[in-house]
């Protein structure tokens, strides 16, 4: 696989988060009867006119802003000229020579622990466009129906680079995309329900040969499959290749119940669409204003956030990185650290990133389902770092709370009589007790076995019920070990 550098570009299709189409006023609301969200402008009647929707406009801007790109003062759409039955008009509203953002690039973080590294993926364009509708093949037998509602449902074409050289990297920056989306609210991301949608083109090449011909990856719908359909295409190309055969490039389609990518098309050029502006619009021409109106509504970005979050908290790339992966978790981290405190900030991590999330993954539910909130993780932190529960006995506090059984730490460790024990007098009393019991593992800890020393901690700590504080439990068993 060294012999072979893997070349990857991503075309994603956002939907865009308004509530009309980005030509006509019909509804982009998902889940509607057939046919029912189509309106003489979507069917292209004889005599109707686009009308360009402004908030999709201004999501394009929002998205141009957060990736440091052009946001062009003046673009242009052009009809791509192809003949689909789900295609009304025989030819799709898109943009092409002049598209509304230009450049621009998304830092992701690729893999995890020692092996984690940066990634500059660079943009080519963003572009607006109408979608097309939908072609039904299942429940017609023999036919094919045409469900017309996704019609002139407004996308932002968003364009990359060939800069990914494997799957990980092209999910990690699929991923990154999908979180920027959502975050800035320009598009819900619902994969399956077709709002956010993958294309990626991949070819191999030798190392520090040219480009190689690409197959372009159709509607790929979940990270996973991005990944699988990547990792067999390019081993098919690879071995294509390796046998004395030519790539030609197509469009092709990925069948995750059989793992493998399958031919629907050879793929066409720009030429073949036949682009030239659209007669019915005029040039879309931004102005300052509006661009500055746009920019005071950004919220503050996932960038801008890790950043902060590693030069405030002292937090590392990884768990930063992680804490911003959606606006949710990272709401719910920084309301965690305003009752910890800033100085707790990476035990609210770990808190956050390891216990609450397991505890959700195991029960099937999302961050906003969550029976513990934001305040009362916070208020369990502020007992665990102000040493009235050990670690141990907060994991306690915390099933507690995620069933109920108090309105904060502080109520469950009173009910439970929790408070861990850090009188001195009284956790040198049960060391005593310990060694008088265990000769046996006193005299082997003098001996050299560092286990038997465990062992004498865990009786110490059983004695305690578990809320003696381990580390003074370790410091005065060390020193009458010593004595």
């Amino acid at each position: 696989m060294s012999q072979w550098e893997v070349v990857i570009g991503i075309e994603t299709h956002a939907q865009l988060a308004t509530v009309s189409k980005i030509f006509s006023g019909a509804s982009t609301a998902f889940g509607a009867e057939p046919n029912t969200q189509a309106c003489a402008v979507d069917l292209a009647l004889p005599g109707v006119l686009p009308v360009l929707n402004r908030k999709a406009v201004d999501c394009a801007i929002r998205f141009g802003l957060a990736i440091g790109a052009e946001v062009a003062a003046k673009s242009v759409f052009a009809r791509k000229n192809y003949f689909y039955p789900d295609l009304p008009k025989g030819y799709q509203i898109s943009q092409f020579e002049l598209p509304v953002v230009v450049g621009g690039a998304i830092t992701v973080q690729v893999g995890s622990g020692d092996k984690a590294y940066e990634k500059t993926i660079n943009l080519t364009r963003a572009h607006l466009e109408e979608d097309a509708g939908k072609s039904l093949h299942e429940d017609f037998h023999g036919k094919s129906g045409i469900d017309l509602n996704r019609a002139g449902t407004p996308l932002l074409e968003i364009v990359t680079e060939p800069d990914m050289r494997s799957s990980d990297e092209a999910v990690a920056y699929a991923r990154a995309l999908h979180a920027l989306v959502r975050w800035i609210g320009i598009c819900d991301g619902n994969m399956q329900e077709g709002s956010f949608r993958c294309d990626a083109n991949v070819s191999v090449r030798r190392p520090g040969q040219p480009f190689g011909t690409r197959r372009e990856i159709k509607n790929l719908n979940s990270f996973r499959f991005l990944k699988e359909a990547i990792d067999f295409e390019v081993q098919w190309q690879i071995n294509e290749i390796e046998e004395g055969r030519k790539i030609q490039q197509a469009t092709v389609l990925f069948d995750p119940d059989s793992g493998e990518t399958r031919t629907m098309r050879t793929k066409e050029d720009a030429h073949d669409y036949r682009y030239f502006p659209d007669p019915d619009l005029l040039p879309l021409v931004i102005s300052r204003d509006w661009m500055a109106r746009v920019r005071s509504e950004l919220p503050e970005l996932p960038g801008q956030m890790r950043q902060r979050f590693v030069e405030q908290l002292g937090l590392s790339a990884y768990d930063a990185t992680t804490l911003t992966a959606s606006q949710e978790i990272a709401e719910f981290f920084e309301s965690t650290v305003k009752i910890a405190g800033a100085a707790n900030a990476k035990p609210c991590a770990n808190w956050v990133m390891v216990d609450l999330a397991a505890r959700l993954n195991k029960e099937g539910k999302e961050l906003a389902e969550s029976p513990v909130s934001a305040a009362q993780l916070g208020g369990l932190i502020l007992r665990i770092a102000d040493n009235t529960l050990s670690n141990n006995i907060a994991k306690k506090v915390f099933e507690a709370l995620w069933n109920g059984e108090g309105a904060s730490a502080d109520e469950v460790i009173e009910k439970q009589g929790l408070k861990q024990i850090t009188d001195s007098g009284a956790i040198e009393k049960l060391v005593d007790e310990v060694l008088a019991a265990n000769p046996g593992n006193v005299a082997e800890y003098k001996a050299g076995k560092e286990k038997a020393f465990n062992a004498l901690v865990g009786q110490v700590m059983k004695a305690a019920k578990g809320k003696a504080n381990p580390q003074q439990v370790n410091d005065l068993l060390k020193a009458k070990l010593a004595g």
